[in-house]
């Protein structure tokens, strides 16, 4: 028993040290508590007060960052309107140039609708007139086949042909006439190598037309010369093959013919039966066929002078003799023995100045107009019938090229045949080089005006400068620009073969278009 009483003696105990221990821990524990609850009070108080002063240094820190930032905002958005403000007047400036481009492009397309419009008004009038052309060119060109029984295909070529002729002679003629299409160097030099040439060789050289006057001592001579009932005076006019005219002339009966060979011959036939007083039909004949041997010794000596001046040796005597012939024979007033001098002169004058053959060009110039010594007595121009009677007799060849094409009859092949015509224009449209009567002349200026008239759309036409120019005034509703060109060449070309006249003429077509209104 005793020992279930030390057992539960210790038991007791034990419970009883247990109790004590978890009291007296619990006391303990009851004072850590407040010590720990005061500490953390004390704690709490502390981290109170530097929680409220944290706060308040970030309320301090929040209303200065804040007060900053407002600053900040104030500057950027100042700076914002600013830039705003800029742009936006950069934007107005921009919309004010893209407003006046915008109105410039409407004009320019107003313009340009307006030209666009006009151009196809005027194309459709091209196109208008290209069907017309090509309608009458087809019925043109069905008619011409039709009346020249010929294929297109020959007619084409006989057009080439025709074509390249006239090129050929417009080519030739702008070389001689030197204008405003040639260079200025070379315009100058051409001017200046022709006044040379006219001032060191131009003489005035008009003579007699047709009809010669031979003085008598009276009026009494007139009656011996008729003879009893006209014998004397048919006796010399059928020995000499000329017409004498007994009029009313004081002292003096004429002598006509367009022979100037007979004329002359006559002429001096009719001044020694004057002098010598024998007027009968067998002296007559005999004073005659002296003064034809008179003649004939002063033709040949014409021919060896006009050699001699001109510097063209070796010539046949038969073609000197038909040069001598040239001086008793006139164009325009002009004697052609002094014209072919000064033209051979002329022509030298030229070759030289241009490194060409002058003596080629001399004998050209010399022997051009030689076919007019005979062109009454053989058919053909006086360029064809020239040529041949100096091929016949050796000159050469291109000497013979050169007289005849110096009308274009044929083309020129040298560039002397070109010289030895430009020098037969200088000679013969130089001022005091020809002459023409008053009919004559008032005749030709009409001619000109007419053949200007008789051209569609002509409205006034006007011959000048003694008839050396016409001048034309067109209708510019009915001649374009390119008509105007067309239609000068169309009247140049009428009057080269519709008219003789010495130099050249001038064509110039005004074309003038006015604009009219009235201030009201």
């Amino acid at each position: 028993m005793d020992l279930i009483s030390i057992t539960i003696t210790i038991l007791v105990a034990a419970i009883v040290g247990g109790v004590a221990w978890v009291m007296a821990r619990r006391a303990g524990v009851r004072a850590g508590i407040a010590q720990q609850r005061q500490e953390t009070e004390t704690r709490e108080a502390q981290l109170g007060n530097q929680a409220t002063k944290i706060v308040s240094d970030a309320e301090a820190q929040a209303r200065e960052i804040v007060l900053r930032s407002k600053d900040e905002a104030l500057k950027i958005r100042n700076n914002v309107e600013e830039e705003m403000a800029r742009r936006m007047a950069e934007l107005n400036k921009e919309d004010q140039r893209l407003l006046r481009r915008r109105e410039d492009l409407d004009k320019k397309n107003d313009q340009t609708e307006q030209r666009r419009s006009g151009l196809d008004k005027r194309q459709s009038q091209l196109d208008k007139r290209e069907a017309d052309l090509n309608k009458l060119q087809a019925d043109r060109m069905a008619e011409l086949q039709r009346i020249a029984g010929m294929t297109k295909e020959e007619a084409k070529a006989m057009l080439v042909a025709a074509v390249e002729k006239d090129a050929r002679a417009d080519m030739a003629r702008t070389i001689r006439q030197i204008d405003e299409q040639a260079r200025a160097e070379g315009e100058m030099r051409a001017r200046k190598i022709i006044a040379t040439a006219i001032q060191r060789i131009a003489s005035e050289h008009v003579s007699e037309i047709s009809v010669s006057m031979v003085p008598l001592p009276s009026d009494e001579m007139k009656g011996r010369i008729i003879g009893r009932n006209g014998r004397n005076i048919r006796a010399f006019e059928q020995a000499a093959g000329v017409d004498v005219v007994v009029d009313d002339t004081p002292e003096a009966v004429t002598v006509s013919s367009f022979d100037p060979i007979r004329r002359e011959v006559a002429k001096r036939a009719m001044a020694k039966l004057v002098v010598d007083g024998r007027i009968h039909p067998a002296h007559i004949e005999k004073l005659i066929s002296d003064a034809q041997k008179e003649v004939e010794q002063i033709i040949r000596e014409a021919g060896e002078q006009a050699a001699y001046e001109a510097g063209v040796p070796g010539l046949h005597p038969e073609v000197l003799r038909l040069v001598g012939r040239l001086k008793f024979r006139t164009s325009y007033g002009q004697n052609q023995h002094s014209h072919s001098i000064e033209t051979s002169q002329l022509a030298g004058v030229i070759a030289a100045e241009m490194g060409a053959d002058v003596a080629l060009a001399k004998a050209g110039g010399l022997l051009h107009d030689l076919g007019k010594a005979i062109d009454h007595e053989v058919e053909g121009t006086h360029a064809a019938i020239g040529a041949e009677y100096a091929k016949r007799y050796g000159v050469n060849a291109k000497v013979v090229n050169a007289i005849a094409a110096h009308h274009h009859e044929v083309e020129q092949e040298t560039v002397e045949a070109i010289i030895v015509e430009a020098a037969d224009a200088i000679s013969g449209a130089r001022p005091g080089a020809r002459r023409e009567s008053y009919d004559q002349y008032v005749k030709r200026v009409r001619g000109l005006e007419e053949i200007a008239n008789s051209f569609e759309g002509v409205s006034q036409s006007y011959a000048l400068q003694a008839g050396r120019e016409v001048r034309i005034i067109v209708r510019p509703e009915a001649i374009d620009d390119l008509a105007a060109q067309l239609l000068s060449r169309n009247i140049a070309r009428k009057i080269e073969e519709t008219m003789t006249y010495p130099g050249q003429i001038r064509v110039t077509v005004i074309r003038e278009t006015r604009a009219t209104e009235l201030a009201k």
